[in-house]
C-alpha cells in the first residue's frame, strides 16, 4: 500500500503545485486509508480518494473596496467547494494576509472529514480573502465585506453551500456579510452561520470550538479513568477558540497557564481564573488589544515576545498535563513536540486546523499518548454551525442547556467513532487513523452510491 500512497502522493503534488499545507493534509489521510484500501479495493478501483481531494468547484475572484480616505483597495477573495456527498458544502471563510488557494484547499479537505464525523449532513468548504481587518476600522471592513458578498452570494445558499466564521471574522464579519447577502439576494435565511442571536444565530456557536475540543480531552482521558479535573493546561491562541477553551477547562476543575498572540504569550503560574479570563475576552474581542497587556496588568504572569528566529515556541515548553493548539496550522514543530512530551504533556486536543507538524503527530502516536487530531477535536465549531442551520430551517431556537448537550453528545460520538474505528483498523488508540478512516467512509459511500460524481 506504501505504492499506492506514493503514486497518490505524486500526482497531488504535479497537479498541485507550491500548496505544501495541502500536500500535508493529503499525505496524512493518505496514510491512514491504506488499511482501508486493503480491505475494500472497491474504494481504489473508483477513485474515491481522488475524487475527494480535487476541489467540485474553486472560486477565485477579485474584491476591491474603499477606504476611509476614498481610495481604492484590492484584495482576492476564495471559495473551495471541495464535496457535496452528504450534504450542502459547509466551512468557514478567513481573512488573513497568509490566505491563499493552497491553504483553503487543505482546509476544506480537512472539513469533508470533520464535517462527516459530526453525523450531521454537511458537505466542506472552505473560503475568504487575503484581507487583514486588523488595524481596519469597522466602516472600511464593512465596505470589505460588503464587496466581498456581493461576489460571493451568487454561489452560496442555505441547500448549496453555508459559509461560517474562521480567523479574521467574527460576529461584526458576519453581520455585514449577512446583511448585504440579504439585501442582494432579497431573502432572509440561514446562509451563514454564527450569526447574531437576534437574527437567526445559536446559542454556544461562538464557544463550540474551544468547548468541543475539550470535552475530547475530557473523552480521552475517560478512556484512562481520568478527568481533567487539576489537571494544567498549556492552551495557545487568545481568539474564539482559546478563549472558550479556557472557560471549559475551568468548568471541569483545570488550570490554565497560557495563552498567546502572534506577538508573543503570556505564562502565568497562578493561572487564568474567571475574571483574569474576563481581561482577555474584553482586551481582544473589545479593545483589540495585544496579549501583552494582560502581563502589564497581572504580576503573576510574565510575557515573553515572539521570536522567529528560535527553532522552538517556548509556550510549549512548561511543565503541563495537557495542551490545546489554539492558533493556527504547523505551530508545533517536532522540537515542540519532544519539549511537550519532556514536560509531562500526555494530552492533546487540537482546536486548531492541523496545528501539529507531521513529524510531531508521528512522534505523539509512536509514544502513544492521548492525541486529538484538529479533524475530531475542534469539530465542535462546524456540529453546533450544523446546529445552526437545524434551527434555521425550524425557525425556531433551542435554549443554551439543550445546544450545549447536543455539543457534548456529537463529541462524545466523534470520540467513540474514531476509537472504535481506530480498534478495527487494527490500530487500537491512535486517534489520527480512527478520525481519517471514520471519516472517509462516510463520505466515500455516500459517493459510490452516487455514481461518477
Amino acid at each position: 500500500m506504501n505504492e499506492y500512497v506514493n503514486e497518490l502522493m505524486a500526482q497531488v503534488k504535479a497537479k498541485n503545485q507550491a500548496e505544501p499545507e495541502f500536500h500535508q493534509a493529503v499525505q496524512e489521510v493518505a496514510e491512514s486509508l491504506a488499511l482501508v484500501m486493503e480491505k475494500h479495493p472497491e474504494y481504489r478501483s473508483a477513485k474515491v480518494l481522488e475524487r475527494i481531494i480535487e476541489p467540485e468547484r474553486v472560486l477565485l475572484f477579485r474584491v476591491p473596496w474603499l477606504d476611509d480616505q476614498g481610495d481604492v483597495q484590492l484584495n482576492r477573495g476564495f471559495r473551495i467547494e471541495m464535496n457535496s456527498a452528504i450534504g450542502p458544502y459547509k466551512g468557514g471563510l478567513r481573512f488573513h494576509p497568509s490566505v491563499n488557494l493552497g491553504i483553503l484547499k487543505f482546509l476544506a479537505f480537512e472539513q469533508v472529514f470533520k464535517n462527516s464525523l459530526t453525523t450531521l449532513p454537511m458537505g466542506g468548504g472552505k473560503g475568504g480573502s487575503d484581507f487583514d481587518p486588523k488595524g481596519k476600522s469597522d466602516t472600511e471592513v464593512m465596505r470589505f465585506c460588503q464587496s466581498f458578498m456581493t461576489e460571493l452570494s451568487r454561489h452560496i445558499g442555505p441547500n448549496t453551500d453555508v459559509p461560517a466564521g474562521d480567523i479574521g471574522v467574527g460576529g461584526r464579519e458576519i453581520g455585514f456579510l449577512f446583511g448585504q447577502y440579504k439585501r442582494i439576494r432579497n431573502e432572509f435565511t440561514g446562509v451563514l452561520t454564527g450569526k447574531g442571536l437576534n437574527w437567526g444565530g445559536s446559542l454556544i456557536r461562538p464557544e463550540a470550538t474551544g468547548y468541543g475540543a475539550v470535552y475530547f480531552a475530557a473523552e480521552m482521558l475517560g478512556t484512562r479513568k481520568e478527568t481533567l479535573e487539576g489537571k494544567t493546561c498549556l492552551v495557545s491562541g487568545s481568539g474564539n477558540v482559546a478563549q472558550f477553551t479556557t472557560e471549559k477547562v475551568l468548568d471541569l476543575g483545570g488550570k490554565v497557564l497560557t495563552v498567546s498572540d502572534s506577538s508573543g504569550y503570556i505564562y502565568d503560574e497562578a493561572g487564568i481564573d474567571r475574571e483574569k479570563l474576563k481581561y482577555i475576552m474584553n482586551l481582544k474581542n473589545v479593545k483589540r488589544g495585544r496579549i501583552k497587556e494582560y502581563a502589564e496588568k497581572y504580576s503573576t504572569a510574565v510575557y515573553t515576545a515572539l521570536d522567529p528566529a528560535m527553532e522552538f515556541n517556548p509556550l510549549w515548553d512548561h511543565k503541563a498535563d495537557c495542551a490545546f493548539p489554539s492558533a493556527t496550522q504547523n505551530e508545533i514543530n517536532l522540537k515542540d513536540a519532544e519539549n511537550l512530551l519532556k514536560n509531562g504533556v500526555y494530552v492533546v486536543s487540537e482546536g486548531a486546523n492541523m496545528p501539529t507538524v507531521p513529524e510531531g503527530v508521528e512522534l505523539f502516536v509512536e509514544k502513544k499518548i492521548l492525541y486529538g487530531p484538529g479533524k475530531a477535536a475542534n469539530a465542535g465549531g462546524v456540529a453546533v454551525s450544523g446546529l445552526e442551520m437545524a434551527q434555521n430551517s425550524m425557525r425556531y431556537g433551542w435554549t443554551r442547556e439543550e445546544v450545549d448537550n447536543r455539543l457534548h453528545m456529537i463529541m462524545k460520538s466523534i470520540h467513540k467513532t474514531c476509537w472504535d474505528t481506530a480498534d478495527k483498523y487494527g490500530t487500537p488508540g491512535n486517534y489520527v487513523n480512527g478520525a481519517n478512516i471514520g471519516g472517509f467512509l462516510k463520505v466515500a459511500d455516500a459517493m459510490l452510491d452516487q455514481g461518477g460524481v
